[in-house]
């Protein structure tokens, strides 16, 4: 099989790798399809995890595909069954060389993490399973700011997550939801996905965006503030955090999804006085089976944030075009035929 490897800052290359087999208490995943994540582009950026490793890191951990092979101690899964795979209990490259980008996975020790394959319902397509990661990600964000369908959000960034975070945001019957991102054709999707209005944050700063769309309050600063009570930071740019807290008004909350590249410093009197709150999400404890169950119903919209398809073959013209970001959203990548 050919995947790609990661061998240090930049170097992304394909290479030949035989086709796993599984042990007793593994399964073989015949994979279909897999999304590329930001983070495969981080990881590629920076030569891995953190920095260049020792061995070449494999890439792929948003996927889907149909059992091809069964361990003799695992139970509960069957050759044929439609998965898909929770990388939160089992990471991809954990203990070999493939990873989700390949024709063939092996998922190891299910016997002692079951949850790392789940059934996908057969009203699910293998392109929406292997969205269901990003989506997880985005409904835990989501879950994390408690909103209610009268609150006035506001989400920066409008990449897969910050898409799955508006789709998040009105199942849970939240309308009022403003968008920032650079990119037209991202704010465009935000839109189709039930954002009220979108900004680039270069042309209306967000204070004044945030102030004609949700209105605005006075409280001891000097300038009015917004009155959006909740803000939801999925971009990663290094100056949102800040201007958030600077211009957010009296009990707003803040969740933060997107990894911080460095640190951010915050003024902690202007905390203290508008007594905000500030909450992280990471990863997705326990939302799987809710994007499994938003993903069966006949108004699941989550494929409007796939922009690219490309075949296994084409691994690198995938990742080429996923890496233009003022370009694409979501890109997948289709192994099973």
């Amino acid at each position: 099989m050919k995947v790609p490897f990661v061998h240090g800052p930049g170097d992304l290359r394909l290479g030949d790798i035989a086709c796993p087999h599984p042990g007793a208490n593994d399964v073989l995943l015949r994979v279909a399809t897999v999304g590329i994540c930001g983070s495969d582009l981080g990881y590629t950026a920076v030569g891995g995890v953190t920095g260049a490793g020792e061995a070449p890191m494999p890439l792929g951990h948003e996927l889907s595909g149909t059992i091809a092979e069964v361990g003799s101690a695992v139970t509960g899964l069957s050759a044929g069954d439609r998965v898909v795979l929770n990388p939160y209990y089992n990471a991809i490259g954990n203990g070999g060389p493939e990873g989700g980008f390949a024709d063939y996975l092996l998922v190891r020790d299910v016997t002692a993490h079951p949850d790392s394959l789940l059934p996908l319902p057969d009203t699910v397509s293998f392109d929406q399973g292997a969205l269901v990661e990003p989506l997880a990600v985005s409904f835990h964000a989501v879950n994390r700011a408690r909103v209610t369908p009268g609150d006035k959000v506001a989400v920066f960034g409008a990449g897969p997550i910050g898409l799955g975070i508006v789709i998040g945001l009105r199942r849970q019957g939240v309308e009022d939801i403003a968008v920032f991102d650079l990119s037209p054709l991202r704010r465009q999707l935000a839109l189709q996905l039930g954002a009220r209005t979108t900004f680039d944050p270069r042309a209306t700063a967000p204070r004044e965006a945030l102030g004609s769309q949700h209105g605005t309050m006075t409280l001891w600063t000097p300038e009015p503030l917004v009155a959006t009570n909740v803000f939801i930071e999925a971009s990663g740019a290094p100056n949102v955090i800040p201007e958030i807290v600077d211009c957010a008004g009296f009990h707003a909350r803040l969740v933060v999804v997107a990894v911080q590249k460095k640190p951010v410093t915050l003024n902690f009197q202007t905390l203290l006085a508008k007594e905000m709150s500030i909450e992280m999400a990471m990863g997705y404890p326990n939302e799987f089976p809710e994007v499994l169950s938003y993903l069966s119903s006949s108004n699941a919209q989550a494929e409007g944030m796939v922009t690219h398809r490309f075949d296994g073959e084409d691994f690198m013209a995938a990742f080429e075009a996923s890496s233009k970001q003022d370009q694409a959203a979501k890109v997948l990548v289709r192994y099973q035929r």
